[in-house]
């Protein structure tokens, strides 16, 4: 019995010393787009520093075409716990954090440079803690932005007058819809996943998305005209739950979080640098490019900008004229 005894305790001291120290933790982590595109690209920079940083502790699980939803539901997903992680274009946020709408006004940055500095800076800092304090969802990374360009199936745009009565697919955002609307345009509030049966049936005319994302979802196979105006800014943060960051230890949700920061910054730069190669490909394949005066379309989003902060908060108030006051020509582009 003693003999017994002594070679189960051995047995005991084997498995608990050959035991990991710590299980590797797994993080889900969704998009709408394909997997090839730009979301994938930043999707497998940040999974790849997530390995080195954290020394193969915590696995990216990579959720692409909307396998865990769509955008529109994305956010309450996190504020629940049921989605680790998702990346979300950033007028899908702001039914759900209303200061969101900063970054969504037309011409609110004076180039993609401007934006990259403020979210990068003092102002994206504060955004983000602000975020996690009301939400409970952190902003792991702004990730790139980019242009949304206009495209569709009737025309060229070469003024605001061909905008005129044009049916242009908006997400569901008060903001955008607002934008067209002082383009002249006649816009329909649809959403992501309906946008191409819209295009194909003629519900709509045309939309306006990133470029990269007009490439990826092969929009130049549907409609002819493109038109470059960079009316919006965007970026599609990447964004994880608080149950999510709750099933780290100190160490690896600092290099989580170091991950997201560095390969936002990594991702940014690369696709900054290629925008122009991507309307080019746009061009080559079928689209016909037009690039109208923007001034007269500054000049509405400016006073739209005007009218649509007489009717917000203070703290909405502030974060504008701050990045107003950052940018060096003021607004004009």
């Amino acid at each position: 019995m003693k003999r017994m005894a002594l070679l189960m305790s051995m047995l005991f001291l084997m498995v608990a010393f050959s035991a990991p120290v710590s299980a590797k933790v797994v993080m889900n982590l969704g998009w709408q787009t394909a997997d090839d595109s730009a979301y994938g690209e930043m999707i497998t920079i940040f999974s790849d520093l997530v390995d080195e940083y954290t020394k193969g502790e915590v696995v990216v699980k990579r959720r692409c075409c909307g396998q865990i939803g769509g955008e529109e539901d994305a956010f309450k997903s996190l504020q629940i716990g049921i989605v680790d992680g998702f990346i979300i274009t950033m007028n899908n946020v702001s039914p759900h954090y209303p200061l969101m709408d900063v970054f969504v006004l037309p011409y609110i940055f004076n180039s993609l440079e401007h934006a990259s500095q403020t979210l990068e800076g003092p102002i994206g800092d504060r955004f983000r803690n602000g975020l996690y304090r009301k939400t409970g969802v952190y902003l792991l990374s702004y990730n790139a932005v980019e242009p949304r360009d206009l495209y569709n199936t009737k025309r060229p745009i070469n003024n605001m007058d061909d905008l005129k009565g044009l049916k242009v697919r908006v997400p569901k955002n008060k903001i955008m819809i607002q934008t067209f609307q002082a383009f002249g345009a006649e816009p329909v509030p649809l959403a992501w996943s309906e946008m191409s049966t819209a295009l194909q049936t003629g519900t709509v005319e045309g939309g306006d998305n990133g470029t990269f994302v007009i490439r990826s979802q092969k929009f130049f196979d549907l409609a002819e005209n493109l038109t470059i105006l960079d009316h919006f800014t965007s970026f599609s943060p990447l964004f994880c739950s608080k149950r999510f960051l709750g099933k780290l230890s100190k160490d690896q949700r600092e290099a989580v979080i170091k991950a997201g920061r560095d390969a936002g910054k990594i991702h940014r730069s690369n696709m900054i640098k290629q925008i122009e190669e991507c309307r080019a490909y746009l061009e080559a394949n079928g689209m016909k490019i037009t690039r109208p005066d923007r001034a007269p379309f500054i000049k509405a989003a400016r006073k739209l900008q005007d009218e649509i902060l007489t009717t917000r908060s203070d703290k909405f108030r502030e974060i504008v004229q701050e990045i107003r006051a950052s940018s060096d020509n003021g607004n004009d582009k």
